[in-house]
């Protein structure tokens, strides 16, 4: 699982770093700004897909060895993955006002 995470954040540092504007960009200092800003999503993404992930997982197991409490889980389930979705929306956010 570790080589595969490291396999793909490398491969998405580098899919970002090839994806920049060309040389006009960099005089103006705005394309740096622009690749913390795509790798900080990037990144806020990723924990976000983890995390939901994680918590789905629980939920569907909670509601395995409990299938009465199932109306209750799945409703904190859903208000949990949407204040999770909601951080990645931030992020999305902040870099649109970098740029």
């Amino acid at each position: 699982m570790k080589k595969f995470l490291t396999t793909a954040f490398l491969f998405m540092v580098a899919t970002m770093a090839f994806a920049q504007a060309a040389a006009p960009a960099v005089a103006e200092g705005g394309t740096p700004v622009r690749f913390l800003a795509h790798l900080s999503l990037a990144i806020a993404a990723a924990g976000c897909g983890l995390g939901q992930g994680k918590a789905v997982s629980a939920a569907c197991e909670g509601i395995a060895r409990n299938p009465q409490a199932a109306g209750d889980i799945r409703t904190t389930m859903i208000i949990g993955l949407a204040l999770i979705e909601a951080l990645v929306i931030y992020a999305l956010v902040a870099a649109f006002a970098i740029k």
